[in-house]
């Protein structure tokens, strides 16, 4: 049998490339190769990017009277997973998922350490907080994510935007260009509610009196009586007197979901390109119906049916396809929950969905019928296939 590299009969272009007759003669002279490679990539993806890891808790610190922090690993003691300062890894429990961005340094191979802050009504935060202590095993995903520093792209001076526990993923980033001694200034605006939920404080404060590449300044929106730092918000006005002009400099944001939208138009007011700023969404949007997009006169919080897998269910319209399936028993793949990494695809039958804006759909999936069920919300009946 002819291998199709060893056809006798040359392209036409052949022979206006040099050496092309020792090309071809060197792979014909190679013996066909029988390595098992499919097996050999499934033990490197594996490696580096597992689907489930298995975790022990071994350390659980109290940051603030509504953050913890969980370092975890792996059971054996070897070294987990590499990752980029910035990543997250999603957590399973209680018959759903959240994504957390690790807060240790990538230099740190032995653990992860997550950073938890508790949300009003939060099914896993509140649920991790209250009752995960060391010796528990929680089951999680390889990192993944594509907020993270790309040096080729995004320069070696840098401002990130953090509200609460969005400084978690800017925590990484500090400690990874301090223990790789990266040649990166990096400034941290840390938006708080107040004094006494900072994260990290004591060690931001520190590392920025030490190292002159490390800037952190924090913004308290209610100070008490003992606060002598900036209050309010993150406004464009705060941001230009603290970072000073932005100029070509990449702009980090992450935080709650309301930070999105306020700081992108905080950004556009001080003229700064939306292609020097990067978002981490964490999560679905706050309020799908305040999108542009949302259908005029389409109540959000009527009942439609939705039909998957040979079952048929009532849910909100303004409830995420993902949330309202898992409910169900019926879980597709998911990681991010915010639109981005498209683990969660579905593909709409029949019925209209609303995409959010965060949703990284790709140019072939509105042809096709599909969308990411985690900023999916159903505004007619639905079918889909999942």
């Amino acid at each position: 049998m002819t291998r199709p590299w060893e056809s006798p009969v040359k392209h036409a272009l052949a022979p206006l490339f040099d050496g092309h007759d020792a090309v071809q003669a060197e792979i014909d002279r190679r013996p066909a190769d029988t390595a098992d490679h499919t097996a050999a990539t499934r033990r490197i993806l594996d490696t580096y990017h597992p689907a489930r890891l298995s975790l022990t808790v071994t350390d659980v610190v109290t940051e603030t009277p509504s953050t913890a922090t969980f370092r975890l690993r792996r059971p054996d003691g070897t070294d987990l997973p590499p990752f980029l300062a910035g990543q997250y890894v999603t957590v399973f429990a209680d018959g759903t998922s959240r994504a957390y961005a690790i807060s240790s340094s990538p230099a740190r191979a032995d653990h992860w350490d997550l950073t938890v802050r508790r949300v009003p009504g939060g099914r896993i935060s509140n649920h991790l907080v209250d009752t995960v202590a060391p010796g528990h095993t929680l089951v999680t995903t390889g990192p993944m994510g594509t907020f993270h520093h790309n040096p080729l792209f995004h320069g070696d001076d840098v401002v990130f935007l953090a509200g609460g526990s969005g400084v978690a993923p800017a925590m990484s980033m500090i400690r990874d260009i301090l223990d790789h001694g990266l040649d990166r200034r990096f400034h941290l605006l840390y938006g708080s509610r107040s004094a006494d939920d900072v994260l990290f404080r004591d060690e931001l404060d520190a590392l920025a009196a030490k190292h002159p590449n490390i800037r952190v300044d924090h913004v308290i929106a209610d100070p008490g009586p003992q606060w002598a730092g900036p209050t309010g918000f993150l406004t464009a006005s705060l941001i230009e007197t603290l970072a000073g002009p932005l100029d070509g400099r990449m702009v980090y944001v992450c935080g709650p979901q309301a930070l999105y939208p306020y700081a992108l138009a905080q950004l556009a007011e001080l003229g700064h390109p939306p292609r020097r700023i990067r978002f981490e969404a964490n999560g679905a949007p706050a309020d799908p119906t305040a999108q542009p997009h949302w259908p005029a006169d389409t109540a959000p919080d009527t009942e439609v049916t939705v039909t998957a897998r040979g079952q048929s269910f009532r849910t909100r319209r303004d409830r995420p396809l993902l949330d309202a399936l898992e409910d169900q028993g019926i879980r597709p793949e998911a990681a991010c929950r915010s639109g981005e990494c498209s683990l969660c695809r579905v593909r709409v039958v029949k019925g209209t969905v609303h995409a959010a804006e965060e949703a990284r759909l790709r140019l072939s999936d509105e042809k096709f019928g599909y969308t990411h069920s985690c900023v999916a919300y159903p505004i007619t009946d639905v079918e889909l296939d999942v």
